[in-house]
């Protein structure tokens, strides 16, 4: 059923061509990537629905920006999950043998990349917004709103969009026999800085903040007159911790072997990089299926929410109108539960005046 060679469409072979150049690289995985990718797909897709509607209930309910962010996440992995990985790796490779209309192929090649971004993308904002939460919580309740978490999403999802459209001239490491070019070399690096380097270099920074910030906070509370109660890791920042370190985790393998098919051997002629570039994806792509059983490990509202889905309640979703300085004060306390420090809390939840209960924030 299957041809797992690199097959690359039939022609004449290029003149000059030496054999040795020519020689397709055999996947020695067999059959398992189509039943991995399977199972992937028909655990990943129902959780993340799941997950998504969850979160929907939640975002309505709390009124949080938090929610909106992962719900965005969750999103972003069920496209990349439809286009990459049923589309890519089950349809053209497994079903079709790569043998659909090269502009269908290129196109769906910058469906994919912009899912994959959208999808890595979607959890910067998230982790700008815990910094904020955490680091300066005054500043938090001012900028910090459901609206403009929809703006920054759909900003992110934009930007998403638009740079996928280069790779529509992505090279198909598994088909081309003539090794990687300088379009080849421009398209690579741009795609390891925009799905991994830069995001990671985000997410080491503000992750590293974070963490400075709860021990500083810490060190503070024992050297203080008054014993103070130590600024532990929210369950919300062990989560965002947990998301970034899978990502980074589950990434890094399929990086260094892209590097690599292009400096030094590419995919076409050496089994070993065809093998590693096959396992690599495989762990890749893993990462848009562990986000729900990180939440439900995580998050007791998240179990909650997702128990009220299977069981078919719907009392979760109701939206009540409060009055303006009982929600200033709701805000409040939600921004110093993500501080972690009780008399930042005391403060803070104090009702504002009704001057300034009636602006937005």
């Amino acid at each position: 059923m299957i041809d797992w060679s690199n097959v690359t469409a039939a022609g004449p072979q290029e003149p000059g061509r030496k054999p040795e150049e020519l020689q397709k690289s055999k996947c020695v995985l067999g059959f398992v990537p189509v039943v991995y990718y399977s199972i992937l797909l028909c655990v990943g897709v129902p959780v993340n629905l799941l997950t998504a509607v969850a979160l929907s209930r939640l975002a309505c309910r709390t009124k949080k920006a938090l929610y909106y962010y992962l719900l965005a996440v969750t999103c972003s992995d069920i496209l990349s999950q439809l286009f990459i990985i049923f589309v890519g790796f089950l349809l053209e490779t497994a079903v079709f043998h790569r043998d659909v209309p090269l502009l269908l192929l290129h196109s769906v090649s910058a469906a994919e990349f912009a899912a994959n971004h959208a999808s890595i993308w979607s959890t910067v904002p998230l982790t700008v917004d815990r910094y904020v939460a955490l680091c300066h919580p005054l500043l938090h309740r001012q900028i910090s709103y459901p609206a403009r978490a929809r703006r920054i999403i759909a900003a992110v999802l934009a930007l998403s969009v638009a740079s996928g459209v280069p790779f529509f001239w992505w090279s198909d490491m598994w088909r081309n026999s003539h090794p990687p070019g300088a379009l080849d070399a421009v398209l690579i690096w741009t795609h390891v800085t925009i799905i991994y380097f830069l995001p990671c270099s985000i997410f080491l920074v503000l992750n590293s903040l974070i963490i400075h910030t709860l021990r500083a906070g810490r060190r503070e509370g024992e050297r203080g007159p008054e014993p103070a109660p130590p600024r532990r890791l929210g369950k919300t920042t062990a989560m965002l911790l947990a998301i970034t370190s899978a990502f980074s985790v589950l990434w890094a393998p399929r990086t260094a072997v892209v590097i690599y098919h292009l400096h030094v051997s590419s995919v076409h002629r050496d089994w070993r990089v065809h093998l590693a570039y096959d396992l690599s994806n495989m762990l890749a792509m893993l990462n848009t299926a562990v986000n729900f059983f990180l939440y439900c490990f995580v998050s007791k509202p998240f179990r909650g929410a997702v128990r009220d889905v299977v069981l078919l309640r719907g009392a979760a979703l109701y939206a009540r109108r409060t009055a303006p300085h009982a929600q200033a004060a709701m805000n409040a306390s939600i921004t110093s539960l993500y501080g972690g420090n009780h008399k930042r809390s005391q403060q803070d939840s104090a009702p504002l005046s009704p001057h300034r209960a009636g602006k937005p924030p």
